[in-house]
Formats: structure tokens, sequence, C-alpha cells
């Protein structure tokens, strides 16, 4: 059936893995970190919102990573040979726009702009559009309710035009300069395909849907005279972008001759619609009806799908219902918290200063019985996603004495971020998409059984693991499968080149009974701090922690 590779562009880095049609072997991979910035991610002390990364690391990763991982299934299968490569696949990071120039080269390429944050990727995220992303809120609150109804009711700073909006305002230069802008999944696949017009690169509605207001109901993008009433630039803006965004059963483009010579690959392969990373991810866990992919990372994206023939009800506070996205032929729901690996990485790495100490912090975690600790975190730490869409929103941790310890901190995170992930599965389920299992990727799902079985007691759902610890890149290549003809559609992909782990994680009854008390603790602060009510009377939950404290400590 040939073989496929598949794309994953992350916020650190960039992989690229070789898989087999006929039963989703993956035979070679490589990652290549960004060389720019923080691991990859371009910073301002001054300004904690700001995160950028630039394109020219994107293109290097590309060719270098899929130079390691061809050369990788060649040692690990002698037989194989690069011209058995039948199509490509790529997801990314979003909302992470890129300015361009009119032949689609990022403005960050040019000397002038080279060192400039504004003319590099907006990477997902950026937060620095707050104001704009709160405004575009109040006027589609005013002029155009239904854009928010499907994206849960609140534009979000992580998302296009907030970015878009505030590059305007803040460096008019630049927004000037670019002459249109392209999400990182769209703009890799163009890469390959040798598109040098930024209008007639194939978009897709992952990215268009859930994070720029499309939709076919309304006949694609906002329209002019919405966008005017935000900045009559951004109208014009919309004549240079696109008409049109696809599902994963179109085509990209096909490889060009440039890019094959490149990467030692066949002259016109197919190549994938761009997808969201998390999409994509979805789709490499084998995401069906009933099944709610948990992609773990830096932060974690919640992907569900439901049948596009039912009707489908609008979802307050999530990041979305969009039609084509994720799976052809469903609605795409996605939800998702803003940080939970990064939570981690900042304690132990950031406060503590001592990368090395996970592992010592999780056994020390292990020790602890639920309630144990005394205290109550909110997952805030890089604002709310899902349910509140507020980035300026701040973590919290309740119930320090003078004997709190770090193992004890460090579970009260972990278990901040389960209380989200579960108010995230309460919300969807309310308005009828249905949980039946929870499946999970990323390396803390598969390396952090401590957290998995604290999410199955906080959630009352039995976890599993994706069989591939490379979901997204598995999902990409899964796309590029399909595209190629090796399989019809993607339910047969799926079925052929997807699985799950043996080990499952199954909700403790006994645990279960203290995290109710617990969770519903952390529902008064979240709706406290949150800003949903109004009247929250919080005095007694120092008071209950210490309770339940004592009683799980005898």
């Amino acid at each position: 059936m040939g073989f496929t590779i598949g794309l994953d562009y992350g916020t650190n880095s960039a992989r690229a893995l070789v898989v087999d049609c006929a039963d989703g072997r993956e035979i070679g991979t490589a990652v290549v970190d960004y060389p720019s910035g923080n691991q990859g991610v371009l910073l301002n002390p001054a300004d904690h919102h700001l995160a950028r990364q630039r394109p020219a690391d994107y293109v290097d990763a590309l060719e270098r990573a899929t130079l390691l991982a061809l050369q990788a299934a060649k040692l690990a299968e002698p037989l194989f040979s690069a011209d058995q490569v039948i199509g490509i696949g790529m997801d990314g990071t979003g909302s992470s726009p890129i300015p361009v120039d009119a032949n689609n080269l990022p403005l960050a390429n040019a000397p002038e702009f080279f060192d400039n944050p504004n003319a590099q990727c907006w990477l997902w995220k950026d937060h620095t559009g707050i104001p704009e992303a709160t405004a575009i809120t109040d006027t589609a609150r005013r002029l155009r309710p239904q854009y928010l109804a499907k994206i849960g009711g609140t534009y979000s700073s992580e998302w296009f035009w907030a970015k878009v909006w505030h590059c305007l305002k803040v460096d008019p230069e630049v927004f000037d300069a670019a002459y249109s802008w392209v999400e990182l999944s769209d703009f890799i696949p163009a890469v390959l395909a040798g598109v040098t017009d930024p209008t007639t690169i194939m978009r897709g509605v992952c990215m268009a849907g859930h994070k720029a207001l499309y939709a076919d109901d309304w006949g694609g993008l906002p329209d002019k005279e919405f966008l005017s009433a935000l900045d009559p630039k951004l109208a014009d803006l919309r004549d240079r972008l696109y008409d049109k965004a696809h599902d994963a059963s179109a085509s990209a483009g096909t490889l060009c001759p440039e890019w094959a010579a490149k990467l030692g690959l066949p002259v016109g392969i197919p190549i994938a619609i761009g997808e969201m990373d998390v999409h994509y991810g979805a789709i490499g866990c084998g995401v069906d009806e009933g099944t709610l992919v948990k992609v773990i990372g830096t932060s974690t994206c919640d992907c569900a799908v439901v049948s596009a023939d039912q009707a489908m009800a609008d979802i307050p506070g999530i990041c979305g219902i969009v039609k084509g996205a994720i799976l052809p032929g469903y609605f795409g729901v996605e939800a998702g918290q803003s940080a939970v690996g990064d939570i981690f990485k900042w304690f132990v790495e950031g406060v503590l200063e001592e990368a090395s100490l996970h592992g010592k912090l999780t056994d020390e975690a292990a020790a602890l019985r639920p309630g144990q600790s005394g205290l109550l975190a909110l997952d805030w730490n890089n604002g709310n996603r899902t349910i509140l869409v507020d980035q300026s929103l701040t973590g919290l941790l309740l119930g320090q004495t003078l004997y709190t310890t770090k193992g004890e901190i460090y579970r009260a995170l972990i278990e901040a971020t389960a209380f989200g992930a579960r108010a995230i599965v309460d919300r969807i389920r309310e308005y009828g998409v249905p949980v039946e299992r929870i499946v999970c990727s990323g390396g803390i799902a598969e390396k952090n059984p401590l957290l998995m079985q604290i999410y199955a007691d906080v959630t009352g759902c039995e976890m599993r693991v994706s069989r591939s610890s490379q979901s997204c890149a598995l999902g990409s290549a899964i796309g590029a499968a399909v595209i190629a003809g090796a399989h019809p559609d993607f339910k047969t992909a799926q079925a052929a080149m997807t699985g799950l782990k043996e080990i499952t994680y199954k909700p403790d009854p006994e645990n279960q009974t203290v995290y109710q008390q617990l969770n519903a603790l952390y529902l008064e602060l979240h709706d406290a701090f949150g800003g949903v009510s109004k009247s929250a009377d919080l005095g007694h939950v120092m008071k209950d922690l210490l309770a339940l404290k004592a009683k799980q400590s005898r």
C-alpha cells in the first residue's frame, strides 16, 4: 500500500514520521528543535503574553526532520526506499498566523523585519490580543451573534482575528507590509506544493472555523461590514485571505519539483490538507462518536465528533463546533485547557529550578491520598480556554500551611488540571455530546500513570492511551494515506492504522468519593474567581480542605 509521511509542528519542535499505510507501523521518526528563542519561542520578559516563532525555523525543520526520518526508516527496514512514499500530511499549532508578502514569503525573512517580533509567526499561546478579543466579542454580540454561537460565546485572544488586529494596532508598518496572513498548518503544505500566491493556498476548515469565525452558513469569513466595524483595514485584508476552507477530504496540492529534490521524494505525490495538530491527533487516536480524545502536552486539547447528519446544539464556553473539522462528515467539537504540562514545568523548572525533580515529586505525590495535602489549585496559569474563555485569569493555590511540601503542591497541580478536564467533559455532555470513553495521547499520558489515575478518579471515566506516542504525526500520515488512495475513507484508514495500548485506568470508587467533594470546592473557586458567581461565599473552603486533610491523613 505504500508509506506516508506525517509532519507534526509543536510548540518547541517539529517531528516527521514515516508510516506504513497497511497497518500504521511507524518505521522512521525524527524530531528537530526550533533553534530560535527560548526552546523555540521568542519571548519578551516585559510582556508575559507575548509568544512568537521564526517562520524560517519551520522551513528548516521541514527539511531536516523529513530527511532524518527517511534515514531512520531505511535503517529500520533496509528494503524501504523513499520512492515508496505516496503522500505527505502536516499538522500545526493554532491559531499561529504568519504575515506573508505577495509571494507567500514570511515578512520575517526580509532583513528589515528579521528582528521584529510582530513580523514573526504569532504562536498559539500569544495572548497580547486580549483587548482585541474582548472588542471582537462585544461587537459580535451587537452585530453578528451567530458568529459567537458556534465558538462557545466568546472570542479568544489565542485566535486569528485578535492577533491580526493587535498587530495592526501596535505595528501598522508590519500590518501594511503583509499582503496576507497564513496559518502555520496551511503554510507548510503550501511550501511543499510550491504555492507562491497566498490567495490560492488551500486553507483547512479546522483553523478557519475554530479560529477565524469561518462558516459556510454565512459565506465564509466574517463579512466586510462586520470587519469594518472593528477596523476598515481588516475588511480590506479579507479580500487577500480566502473564500473557501476545506475539510480533510481535500488535498492541499502535490509535491513540487523543488521540494521533491530537497527531500528525495517522488514529484507530484499528494499533500493532505493542513489541520490543527490536535485534530489530526484525534484521528491518530481513533476518534469516533462517543470517544473523547485528550491530547495532553504543554496545553491540552479535547476533541470529539458528532455526525453532521443530526442537529448539533451550540455549547457555551467551548472552542467551537465546526462542520468538517477533524473528520469529514462530522461536526468537530473542540475544547481545552491553556496550560497543563506547562504548569508542571513552571513549578519544577521555573520555581524550583531543577528539571530532574519531576520523577521525585511524582513519587511523593503518589504516596498521598486524595485530599491529604489539604491543597486545592486552579489550573489557570496561562488563562482559561474552556469554559470561561478568559486569558486574563491566573493560577491559584489554596490551603498552604508552614508544613506544605513540594510533593503536595505537585499533586495539587495535577489535580487542578484534572478538575479542569472534568469541567469540560461535564459541559459537552450537558449539551448532548456523547462521551463513552476517553483516549489520551502525548508524553504525559504515556509516562505519568499517577496523572492518568487521578484523571480517571476525578472524571469518573476509564482512561485509555493511544498506541502511538506520536498521534498527531500519525493522524497527518493517515490524512495523507486517504488522499493518496491507500484507503477509501478515514474510518477504514483509522481501523487499519490506529490502536490503543493495553494499559487502562479505571476510576477507584473510594478516591471518587473524595474527589467529588474536592471538585465541588473547585467549582466554587472556578465560579467565584471566574466571575460566574458574583456573590460567592468562600469562607468555608479553607476549613473544608483542612477537614478533608485530617480525615485522609488518619
